[in-house]
C-alpha cells in the first residue's frame, strides 16, 4: 500500500471543472489498495477523499494547516468527514504542504491554483513522483509550460500526465513498484 497524494484546487474554476475528475481518482486510488492523502483542505482534493470512502478506501489521512481541530474547523473553515485521521500540523499553508508532499509516495495533482504549483515544486525537490490528472484546467495544465522553462529537471525527477485517473494511479504505481522493487515487503 502506497500513500498517494491528491493536490489540487480548493477554490476557483477548476474546481466546477474536475469534480467527477476527482471523484474518478479516489475511486481509482481506493481500488488500487492505496491510501489517500490531502491537505485536508475543501474543493478537489476533499472531493476525492469522499469519493475514496465511498468506494471502500481503507485508510483517507488529512494534514491539516491548522494546531487542533477546532482551529481546523473554525478558523480554517475546512472539512473532517472524509478523513479516518486528520494530522493537525499547525505549519499553516507552507508548512502543511512541505510535510504533505514528503511524507506521500506519489502525488497527484488536479486542476490547482498557487498551492498546487507549491506542491508541485516540492514533489520535484525531493523527487516525489508526482503526475496530473488533466482535464479541469488550472495550473495542472500550464505544468510542461513551466518545466520547459525549468530544464533540465532534476535526475530522479518523475513527472507524468494522464487524462485517466485510472491509467494514471497504474503509471504512479508501476514506477513505485520498481522504485522500491528491493523494499516491496514493506509496502504490503
Amino acid at each position: 500500500m502506497y500513500q498517494i497524494c491528491v493536490s489540487g484546487a480548493a477554490k476557483g474554476d477548476s474546481v466546477e471543472e474536475g469534480k467527477l475528475l476527482a471523484a474518478e481518482l479516489g475511486v481509482a486510488i481506493a481500488k488500487a489498495g492505496h491510501a489517500l492523502m490531502t491537505g485536508a483542505t475543501i474543493g478537489l482534493p476533499n472531493y476525492a477523499a469522499e469519493a475514496y470512502k465511498n468506494a471502500g478506501g481503507t485508510m483517507s489521512v488529512g494534514m491539516s494547516p491548522a494546531a487542533s481541530k477546532v482551529e481546523h474547523v473554525m478558523k480554517y473553515r475546512l472539512p473532517t468527514l472524509a478523513y479516518d485521521t486528520i494530522i493537525y500540523t499547525g505549519l499553516h499553508y507552507v508548512g502543511r504542504d512541505t510535510l504533505l508532499i514528503t511524507s506521500s509516495d506519489a502525488v497527484v495533482s488536479i486542476g490547482g491554483r498557487l498551492g498546487t504549483l507549491h506542491e508541485f515544486t516540492i514533489a520535484l525537490e525531493t523527487d516525489t513522483p508526482i503526475g496530473f490528472l488533466q482535464g479541469a484546467g488550472g495550473i495542472s495544465e500550464q505544468i510542461q509550460v513551466l518545466m520547459s522553462l525549468a530544464h533540465p529537471l532534476r535526475a530522479g525527477a518523475m513527472v507524468t500526465f494522464n487524462e485517466s485517473a485510472d491509467d494514471l494511479i497504474g503509471e504512479l504505481t508501476g514506477h513505485l513498484d520498481v522504485t522500491h522493487a528491493k523494499y516491496r515487503k514493506l509496502y504490503q
